[in-house]
């Protein structure tokens, strides 16, 4: 009998969110995850976490949820006349819900706030491959600041209140960084990324020139979010290693993966302790123009 993991004994990937802030400095809301978490131990990722079906009314109130416990950032807005909470008040119901000693939700009606669903632009879609113990069918978000309400910190004319950790309980540091000096800090071996946040970020590098958020940039980033690019569920499968011995993992849209002849879509991954390094992402095909809709027909294979 074989000892390998078989497709049938893969457990089923939980259903998870996981939201890509970015400011109007074009920087993007980063944290970095407890080195002794059960999953994704001292990565870099975006906020995030699983769907409670006893928190959550949808994936976006979880991504909403999850960023307000590891960050700090509440992206809610008060109704009527009712003043903001304090950042005391946003504290102790960070810790609070963190420990499921209050629910998300009566937290939001204490507080007459109405958590900002409509920013949250859908931005891709993926499936951890069979191996690993634990899988995940993330839903990505991306929403800007300060044109999405918040409340906690923000920048711009908002005061500024800088992110936090979670008392260092799954993340032991939140910041913000712009897309390109993170993938720097990839490069250089001082951060780790998984391969969709990789793959997120170099989208957005090419996006967000520049320290100054235009609406130009906004534009093509909801251009994504409302095409085939931001629909796009990406399930990475292993195809052998590179002469570097870097894995090779191929998304939807890869020549073998139903696109056409010659169009790449895959990334080279060299994996250590449970994490990626050392990775680079092949995509010789514009996501505005040119994501081909027959490789996406298909439900992707949990």
């Amino acid at each position: 009998m074989s000892t390998s993991t078989s497709s049938a004994a893969a457990p089923t990937p939980r259903p998870s969110a996981s939201l890509i802030v970015v400011n109007d400095r074009n920087e993007i809301l980063l944290v970095h995850r407890n080195p002794k978490a059960t999953a994704f131990g001292g990565m870099h990722v975006f906020p995030g976490g699983n769907y409670d079906k006893k928190q959550d009314s949808s994936l976006t109130i979880t991504a909403i949820r999850e960023t307000f416990e590891e960050s700090g950032l509440l992206l809610a807005s008060t109704t009527g006349d009712s003043p903001a909470p304090s950042n005391e008040t946003l504290d102790a119901a960070r810790q609070a819900i963190h420990k499921q000693d209050l629910s998300f939700q009566a937290f939001l009606n204490s507080n007459h706030l109405t958590p900002d669903v409509n920013s949250l632009l859908p931005f891709t879609q993926w499936i951890t491959p069979i191996g690993p113990p634990k899988r995940f069918h993330t839903q990505f978000y991306l929403a800007f600041l300060p044109a999405a309400p918040s409340t906690g910190f923000s920048s711009g004319a908002k005061q500024e209140r800088i992110p936090t950790h979670d008392g260092k309980q799954e993340v032991i540091e939140a910041r913000f960084v712009h897309p390109k000096q993170a993938l720097d800090e990839c490069r250089e071996g001082k951060i780790s990324f998984m391969p969709p946040q990789f793959y997120i970020l170099s989208t957005l590098a090419d996006i967000l020139d520049g320290t100054k958020n235009t609406p130009d940039q906004r534009s093509k980033v909801e251009t994504l979010s409302k095409g085939l690019f931001g629909s796009m569920v990406i399930n990475p499968r292993p195809l052998g290693k590179d002469s570097d011995g870097r894995t090779i993992l191929t998304y939807e849209g890869d020549e073998t993966r139903g696109g056409s002849m010659g169009r790449l879509h895959r990334a080279l991954v060299k994996m250590k302790g449970g994490g990626a390094t050392h990775i680079s992402m092949i995509r010789n095909f514009d996501v505005f123009s040119e994501i081909e809709t027959k490789a996406f027909q298909q439900p992707s294979k949990l």
